[in-house]
């Protein structure tokens, strides 16, 4: 059983205490959207702005693959947009653990947020933009595999060759398998593992582990969790990106109480 540390931290919780994995049932991620439904209502300004801020920051993305002739490579980005999000949504956890709280709420607080370890959620962070460059570089090699190392095709007859070519198939086939390999995986260390760093003094690693035994005492509800965050993001990016103004939130709110059921102290 890993042990977070030894001193109390900001929310009154003794950091030293080892760590319990809560056992979930299969609706418990329906009521953590319930939960972060809630609590985005509750403060819709801040939580709102935070998904206007990816949506730009996702314009901007586009925009920049466009000026470089490199528009197919969103599609592999937009999906590894779920590696590096927990990141993102330091801010919506912060406002989440206040509103339960009961503490004030402000700019200042969500956007500065106080964490516990704040040296190691920076090196957890550097570890995920690894993993979403290294899908990335994966993502390439793979289209010069199928494709050769031409010049990327245009964005519409690119999803043509996709879905209506034999290598276009394979290519996404495999793609999809190695993806979505990689996004388990990532999941599985970061589903609590940002929030553990936030309010408790540990280790990247340990917080990492912790992460993982609470996903894998967990199959089928945190399988159910990966599926409803995966459908909502791929909403929210469906919809020209506009989408994620609200499902970004949402996921980040809701991320919070499934930190909340799933750890505990000893």
């Amino acid at each position: 059983m890993a042990t977070l540390g030894s001193q109390p931290n900001a929310n009154g919780m003794q950091a030293g205490h080892p760590v319990i994995v809560r056992e979930l049932t299969l609706e418990q991620p329906w009521t953590w959207l319930a939960e972060g439904w809630r609590d985005m209502w509750t403060q819709p300004v801040i939580s709102l702005s935070y998904g206007v801020v990816v949506v730009i920051l996702s314009y901007v993305l586009t925009a920049c693959l466009f000026y470089l002739d490199v528009l197919p490579l969103l599609l592999p980005l937009a999906a590894g947009f779920m590696l590096i999000g927990p990141m993102l949504a330091v801010g919506l956890y912060e406002t989440s653990r206040r509103l339960r709280a009961g503490e004030p709420i402000t700019w200042r607080s969500t956007a500065f947020v106080a964490t516990q370890s704040p040296a190691q959620l920076a090196f957890l962070g550097a570890l995920l933009t690894i993993f979403l460059m290294a899908w990335w570089r994966i993502a390439t090699l793979l289209f010069a595999l199928f494709f050769g190392s031409g010049a990327f095709p245009p964005l519409d007859a690119w999803v043509n060759i996709l879905l209506f070519t034999p290598n276009g198939l394979i290519f996404l086939i495999v793609g999809t398998m190695i993806g979505g390999f990689l996004a388990l995986a990532v999941f599985a260390v970061s589903a609590v593992g940002v929030p553990i760093l936030m309010v408790r003094q540990t280790d990247a690693v340990t917080a990492m582990l912790v992460s993982a035994r609470a996903v894998l005492a967990n199959p089928w509800p945190m399988l159910l969790w990966a599926w409803l965050i995966a459908l909502l993001t791929a909403f929210g990016i469906a919809t020209m990106f506009v989408g994620l103004i609200v499902t970004f939130p949402l996921v980040g709110h809701a991320t919070w109480h499934a930190y909340r059921d799933l750890i505990g102290d000893e």
